[in-house]
């Protein structure tokens, strides 16, 4: 999406030629695209110069939009947030594990985060030179800030969000 993003001015960019800039298996991205147009993220135009654009300006278009959009898993908790998360050896269930509301609590930051960023700031952190310092390390240190600001000095971090 970075790749497609650094040439959103320039007509369809096929998905041969994102394979060969970024190394990446041809069937793969055609089974990663086909998810992003179903979640209309991204357009196909066929015949002749035909290919693929962003469907939406790369401001609206977040990182969580994408990864959802791809089907990829944003889950700490190993039980895929369900409760009741554990079951006994016996097969009943015995509640939730004693960390699930750790897990729960990170995945919720995960995904905040992953919202917070666009894919335009990707886009903007590849063209800028390794010296400059960019929009995305900024919401960085924002976020983090954030998190620090919230947090109470006296209970240790692995507590903040769920009680602590």
């Amino acid at each position: 999406m970075i790749d497609l993003g650094l040439r959103n001015h320039s007509g369809p960019v096929t998905l041969s030629a994102i394979s060969a800039r970024q190394n990446i298996s041809l069937s793969y991205l055609e089974q990663l695209f086909s998810k992003l147009r179903r979640h209309e993220l991204v357009e196909s135009v066929r015949g002749p110069g035909g290919g693929y654009m962003l469907a939406r300006n790369p401001r609206e278009i977040t990182v969580a939009d994408i990864v959802f959009a791809v089907d990829e898993p944003l889950d700490a908790t190993g039980c895929g947030n369900k409760v009741p998360c554990t079951t006994g050896r016996d097969g009943r269930d015995h509640g939730t594990c004693m960390t699930h509301d750790l897990w729960s609590s990170l995945n919720a930051h995960m995904v905040d985060y992953l919202d917070s960023v666009s894919l335009q700031d990707l886009v903007d952190h590849q063209r800028l030179g390794p010296s400059e310092k960019s929009k995305l390390e900024e919401r960085n240190i924002q976020f983090r800030s954030k998190f620090d600001s919230n947090r109470n000095l006296d209970t240790p971090l692995i507590f903040k969000g769920f009680g602590g």
